[in-house]
């Protein structure tokens, strides 16, 4: 994939204007009053993956409409009161897999609660959640992107979202966790994710947002059909007169919205040669972002992004932090 978007310098000052529905604030408002209304019943139970240097347990915390959600939570065994957490969210059709997946945190001298994706988790990494519970949807394979899309009140990120900011408030009331210094992170989807949840809790400490998915919609289908966007597209190619409603939908779960309200400590990274999540669409949520941020550009990658140059840019950004 050769450079295909606005040249960088272009791409360092774009800031569209955003589409955003009046009651966004609102929307979202309700929709965590709504969830926060069943107790969040955080549990944490100790099991036995072999790894002597850490703690590690599985979660359970009720998400969504007080619905069941799953996650890994890992500690390292060698600690002095109370440590700061990183929240992760998982990217595009991935689960939770084993908690031998998760050790960055850890062995940098932090929690770390991964969220596993509701439906998803059947694609490239196992995951344990269902959707919906009791109504058939069980994680299945992609996709997931016009799961309710003619409503924001069915859409399916309506769900994951609110899913995450629980996944924080479970991560919180660990005993073992400083709930005063949580960060969030993770990459394409999760990245998505982790943009709203910065913009849906104003007292996060970070967020790092990686290639972030899920922004600035209208652009995409501007510049890609990669896969999952063109789930999308292939929706409107037979559904064409909900072109406006579908979009309109989209405007409630838009990351640049979410950028825009977000105050935590941020550290994003794009790649240029990225199709999946085209670079001035991570430009749009990067500019407006509210918050304190930077960004880390790879200029000849694709949705990898800077892989695992990133995340010792994400360690040396948290320690700068946290020590």
């Amino acid at each position: 994939m050769a450079f295909f978007d606005m040249p960088l310098e272009e791409l360092k000052t774009y800031k569209p204007e955003r589409t955003e529905p009046d009651d966004f604030d609102s929307f979202w408002s309700d929709t965590l009053v709504e969830a926060r209304s069943h107790p969040l019943n955080a549990r944490f139970e100790p099991v036995d993956y072999g790894l002597k240097a850490f703690e590690t347990y599985d979660v359970t915390f009720a998400g969504y409409g007080g619905q069941e959600i799953k996650g890994w939570f890992i500690l390292p065994v060698q600690r002095d009161g109370k440590l700061p957490c990183v929240v992760e969210y998982i990217g595009y059709g991935g689960g939770r897999s084993f908690p031998t997946e998760w050790l960055l945190w850890p062995s940098a001298g932090y929690a770390t609660l991964v969220m596993d994706t509701r439906g998803q988790g059947s694609s490239w990494r196992h995951g344990d959640t269902p959707d919906i519970p009791d109504v058939g949807s069980s994680p299945h394979y992609p996709g997931f992107m016009t799961l309710g899309i003619l409503d924001p009140y069915t859409h399916f990120y309506r769900r994951v979202f609110t899913d995450a900011v629980r996944a924080v408030e479970a991560a919180a009331a660990n005993e073992a966790v400083d709930a005063s210094q949580i960060a969030v992170t993770g990459g394409s989807q999760g990245g998505g994710i982790t943009l709203a949840a910065s913009g849906l809790l104003p007292d996060l400490v970070a967020a790092m947002p990686d290639v972030p998915f899920l922004c600035h919609y209208r652009r995409v289908f501007e510049l890609s059909d990669a896969s999952p966007y063109h789930e999308i597209a292939g929706y409107l190619r037979i559904h064409r007169d909900k072109v406006d409603q579908v979009f309109k939908t989209l405007s409630y779960f838009d990351g640049v919205n979410f950028a825009a309200r977000a105050k935590a400590k941020t550290l994003f990274s794009v790649g240029l040669m990225d199709d999946v999540c085209p670079p001035s669409t991570v430009f749009a949520a990067y500019n407006h972002y509210a918050g304190p941020k930077e960004i880390r550009i790879w200029e000849f990658n694709q949705h990898d992004g800077g892989g695992p140059h990133q995340s010792v840019e994400k360690i040396k950004f948290l320690h700068t932090l946290w020590g």
